[in-house]
């Protein structure tokens, strides 16, 4: 079956305390980058085992290699600066922390000088027994926080310039990532799931962004990074919420983005968020044209208590009274380590949660 697939992976995962030691140490100067790599691998090889034997097919990394889903990513580009950041307060309650995600701006021409994800893709394509998936952050990322406040005005006087140039850097990853065997590619993007938000859209309308037309602009960046990729390349977009220790960040439901989402962004799949009302209801989903998939995020990555089958069973049959239940397929809401800190539950947590999609999936539509 060609992804997603009817059980299918968001991203990231808890990450083992070996890694979590090994990589402080790894930052305080005590163990050189290649001895934190060693370690690395040798907690994927035991981690992707274990996702195989759940039955999931999409298998990931578990993003071990990374301090944020977005940010090592991006900083690898030229132009790219990454600054601020204050770091959360351990002993706070997780919603009250004071926590504040590090700065993304553009200083410089932005350019791909250097392959990111390649080298970590092959190792994972070189222990699977299943399908290889790659997550990277969406090409809105280095957009949507600051807006043209954080462009470079002598960079990029021209905003078109930005936009083509951020779009060939991605075009050259992802070719880079498909010459290497890469067919399963997920971009995950916060910035559509904010736009949801009537405080996130007052937010960008004081940064002088209209929250009516961003939508367009970012189908458009993504189409121009996406729309020449080869027949076999499976590309599919997460929306989040926000994801750091269990936070969340935004809320509302898609209805505002619904149209353009579905019907201008050319992905072949969404990895939707609904686990809780904070995502409203299916009734977006009627956007969703024939030839494409929807995965319903309605297992909680956030919260340890395990839902019930039948009733995500039940979820999954209401989605399915606005586009057909063959093209739907279940999942996490998202990763369960969007940051190297982690979610609030612990590893058995994590296993069950991801077997009960294993389950979840087999039981509506008899594979996973």
């Amino acid at each position: 079956m060609k992804p997603p697939f009817r059980a299918d992976h968001v991203g990231s995962l808890l990450r083992t305390q070996a890694v979590k030691e090994n990589r402080l140490k790894w930052k305080k100067g005590e163990i050189s980058a290649q001895e934190l790599r060693a370690i690395e691998d040798a907690a994927i090889l035991e981690t992707v085992k274990k996702l195989e034997s759940t039955g999931m097919k999409s298998i990931t990394d578990g993003e071990f290699r990374r301090d944020y889903f977005h940010l090592d990513f991006l900083k690898e580009l030229e132009g790219v600066s990454v600054t601020g950041g204050i770091e959360a307060n351990p002993n706070a309650k997780v919603a009250e922390d004071g926590f504040k995600p590090p700065v993304l701006s553009v200083t410089g021409k932005l350019k791909h000088v250097k392959d990111i994800q390649v080298e970590d893709f092959k190792y994972l394509q070189s222990i699977v027994t299943q399908t290889p998936k790659v997550t990277i952050p969406s090409p809105t990322m280095i957009h949507f926080r600051g807006g043209r406040k954080s462009i470079d005005i002598h960079s990029y006087p021209d905003m078109d310039e930005f936009f083509h140039d951020l779009a060939a850097a991605y075009r050259e990853e992802i070719d880079h990532l498909y010459q290497a065997g890469l067919r399963y590619l997920q971009l995950d993007d916060t910035n559509l799931a904010y736009l949801c938000d009537p405080k996130m859209r007052a937010a960008a309308a004081e940064r002088g962004e209209d929250p009516n037309l961003l939508p367009k602009t970012y189908a458009a960046l993504i189409n121009s990074v996406i729309d020449n990729r080869p027949a076999d390349l499976t590309i599919g977009i997460h929306l989040c919420r926000g994801n750091y220790r269990s936070t969340w960040f935004a809320e509302g439901g898609y209805e505002p983005v619904a149209e353009i989402l579905f019907n201008e962004i050319n992905v072949d799949a969404y990895f939707l968020e609904y686990d809780d009302e904070r995502s409203g209801d299916f009734a977006p989903l009627r956007f969703v044209p024939a030839h494409k998939n929807v995965v319903l995020g309605i297992v909680s990555s956030k919260q340890k208590e395990l839902e019930n089958i039948d009733d995500l069973c039940r979820r999954i049959d209401e989605a399915a009274q606005y586009m057909p239940l063959e093209n739907l397929c279940v999942s996490p809401q998202c990763g369960f380590s969007s940051t190297h800190h982690g979610n609030d539950m612990t590893h058995d947590d994590q296993w069950c949660k991801i077997e009960l999609v294993v389950n979840t999936a087999i039981k509506v539509w008899g594979e996973s």
